[in-house]
């Protein structure tokens, strides 16, 4: 092998070869550096490992056996079942539990007579030592005798801890030294004293003293080293950008707003504070002579898209066309029903394009667009397609940011005719999904912010309640008082039909057996497998009130808005995430009735989703709900989707190491603003390891 460089091939590292190469890429390692930043998860303290008769009953002990005997019972009274393991060794008998549990898989993975690491807290019935919901490994007594502290790696099948710490063991001297670190990355006050290639190797080979449980909290110097080091390059990247930005030229947006004042003549509602506060943030952007960089964070209902709506028509009075971008389409035809009225009130063009648009209407739409005929288009992903050109694109919106990646919305800012002096159109992104400050820095360091809490006037809070299936009946009655007052109800579900493999409802079976409850009723099905055309005639069926009751899967949770509609019932609640009931939530208290959320859990509940249910009875904040959900799943299942722009950390979590973010976004600030573009003598290791990491993935094109 040539010498190493951090960019050689997995493959070609000492103990790995093609099919281990191939395992470690399903973890995202394909070259040396990543397999140096692949880093352990937890560290098992092979110097207090238990029997079953010396394991003390308090937290955290460890204890290596074997597999017995695997069993499942009910437990009665509870409808709940419990999956039991029995392990032993030549000391006694001890029984761990699982409430929550994949029986297949947990049969296959730890068979009778394999030997097994358990690491959990200890309690004892009866005389029995037991643990709930243990971290369980494969152990093998031949392995690793070289760490007394043992690291455990993420894995995938096939690929196991004795195998990947031999990898590492054997290559950590030459992976060591492509390590390239600038001390003037780290912030000055020297709080962190350590190198990065001693912080690397400390994290993978750590000393017999070292603390077990400061290493399993990634608190030790050298984890808080390798942190930093993650969050400052990528601040670096999102303030390089964001002075990329600044001096590019933009479009020169006039401030007659002719056109915002006759639409807010036309507008049934005064706007909020927030709302006028967020309106005159934008119009000072437009006016600044730098092209406009802003996220709009709203509640569910809040009003963002009159924001940007009454914003569009200051571009559009310039002579400017505007796009405005959607994630699905159901969000983007609401959209344009919405923004539709105005057309003809204010003289503009507004036109939908989405993949269900008729080849003749979109071959027109896409020749209007280009000829500049075309004031405002409402649209999905099929507007950065190849053929889509505008005329005079100045104004970008995108609305549920976080589906979009960083290339899909610079794909969008550069489809106009007269962007040919890297003139950029103004962009302002919107989002429902209320997004806390530490994650903010992150995902959209890069962004301006208005943040919209205010709630139209009239809007009374959302009264949420949890039932359990024994309450079935008395939450059928209390909907069916709401139908007769002449409101309307959403039921959701997590499945469209019924599956084998999981115990749910499903939408498909429930709309026959609601239709049988709610015999006096029209209730009707939606989903996303439906075609455009029928998803249309039933949303609209319900929004005219033809429809009394909406089973529906998640397809209803963005942009749905039915102000008639005053219960939202969410079967199987204990599946969702904090951050999708409140969304789904969001689709009622429309209107100015009193509205209500009924949660129906099952009794097969963890404690997890207790919390979350006890959150949404408890608050009806969305930023409150975000913090918490952000706690529970971490940023990337809290953003819900690959797409969301949010960085690939190996070690750095958000919301545990605020305070390391904030320093790394303090000391690029110093650097940048001492040398903006990085050209300095002294600038130039920093500004090569930023681009290495983050040019692709921020779209930075620093020169």
């Amino acid at each position: 092998m040539s010498e190493l460089c951090p960019t050689t091939n997995i493959q070609y590292l000492k103990g790995v070869g093609p099919h281990i190469a191939q395992l470690l890429q399903k973890r995202s390692v394909y070259t040396a550096w990543d397999l140096l930043f692949h880093l352990p998860s937890k560290y098992v303290d092979r110097r207090k490992i238990h029997t079953v008769r010396s394991l003390p009953v308090e937290k955290k002990q460890n204890l290596i056996a074997t597999v017995q005997k695997l069993s499942v019972r009910s437990i009665r009274g509870r409808g709940r079942r419990l999956f039991e393991m029995t392990v032993a060794d030549n000391t006694g008998v001890a029984m761990i539990s699982f409430f929550q549990f994949n029986e297949s898989w947990l049969r296959k993975r730890y068979p009778v007579g394999q030997q097994v690491l358990i690491f959990g807290d200890v309690r004892s019935y009866k005389g029995v030592k037991s643990f709930t919901h243990p971290d369980i490994e494969i152990w093998d007594d031949d392995s690793d005798s070289e760490y007394k502290i043992q690291p455990f790696y993420p894995l995938t099948e096939g690929l196991y801890q004795k195998t990947l710490r031999s990898i590492i063991l054997k290559n950590l001297e030459s992976l060591l030294s492509v390590v390239r670190d600038d001390p003037r990355s780290v912030r000055s006050s020297g709080e962190v004293t350590v190198s990065l290639t001693e912080a690397f190797k400390y994290v993978h080979v750590p000393p017999e003293s070292a603390d077990i449980e400061t290493l399993n909290s990634k608190e030790s110097i050298y984890h808080q080293r390798i942190i930093y080091d993650e969050f400052f390059y990528l601040q670096l990247g999102l303030i390089s950008k964001r002075y990329q930005q600044m001096q590019k030229e933009t479009f020169k947006i006039i401030n007659e707003q002719n056109l915002m004042r006759e639409a807010k003549t036309q507008l049934p509602f005064d706007l909020t504070n927030d709302q006028e506060n967020a309106v005159e943030d934008i119009k000072n952007d437009f006016s600044s002579g730098k092209p406009m960089n802003r996220m709009i964070q709203g509640d569910v209902g809040s009003g963002k898209t009159i924001v940007c709506f009454l914003s569009s028509l200051l571009a559009i009075e310039s002579g400017f066309q505007v796009v405005l971008m959607a994630p699905t389409e159901i969000l983007a035809e609401q959209h344009f029903k919405n923004l539709f009225p105005y057309e003809e009130k204010l003289g503009i063009r507004v036109e939908l394009l989405t993949g269900s648009t008729k080849t003749k209407k979109r071959n027109q739409i896409l020749y209007d667009l280009e000829q500049g005929m075309t004031n405002l288009v409402i649209g999905t992903h099929a507007l950065i397609e190849p053929n889509v050109i505008f005329h005079n694109l100045g104004f970008v919106i995108i609305d549920e940011q976080h589906r979009f990646g960083v290339q899909q919305r610079a794909q969008l800012k550069n489809k106009t005719k007269l962007n040919k002096n890297d003139v950029s159109p103004h962009l302002l992104v919107m989002t429902a999904t209320p997004i806390p400050r530490t994650l903010s820095m992150c995902v959209y360091g890069d962004l301006d912010l208005s943040i919209i809490k205010e709630m139209p006037k009239g809007r009374k809070p959302i009264l949420t309640k949890v039932f359990r299936e024994k309450g079935r009946e008395k939450m059928y009655a209390l909907i069916a008082k709401q139908l007769k007052k002449g409101s309307q109800t959403y039921f959701v579900y997590p499945l469209v039909a019924e599956s084998e493999k999981m115990d749910l409802k499903d939408a498909t079976d429930m709309q026959k057996k609601l239709s049988a409850v709610f015999s006096d009723y029209s209730v009707a099905l939606l989903h996303g497998k439906m075609k455009s055309a029928e998803k249309e005639k039933i949303m609209s069926s319900f929004k005219k009130g033809d429809v009394n009751v909406l089973v529906a899967t998640t397809v209803v949770e963005v942009g749905v808005d039915v102000p008639n509609a005053t219960v939202m019932v969410i079967e199987h609640a204990e599946r969702f995430g904090l951050s999708q009931l409140h969304q789904l939530r969001g689709r009622v208290g429309r209107g100015s009735d009193r509205s209500y959320c009924y949660l129906m859990a099952s009794y097969a509940q963890s404690e997890e989703s207790r919390f979350r249910l006890k959150v949404m009875e408890e608050t009806t904040d969305g930023f409150v709900i975000a913090e918490e959900d952000l706690k529970l799943r971490g940023p990337g299942e809290f953003l819900g989707t690959k797409q969301s722009g949010l960085p690939d950390f190996r070690l750095a979590q958000i919301i545990r190491d605020g305070k390391l973010l904030t320093a790394a976004k303090k000391r690029a600030e110093v650097i940048l603003e001492d040398d903006p573009n990085l050209q300095k003598t002294q600038n130039k290791l920093i500004k090569e390891i930023m681009l290495a990491r983050w040019e692709k993935r921020l779209d930075l094109s620093l020169v």
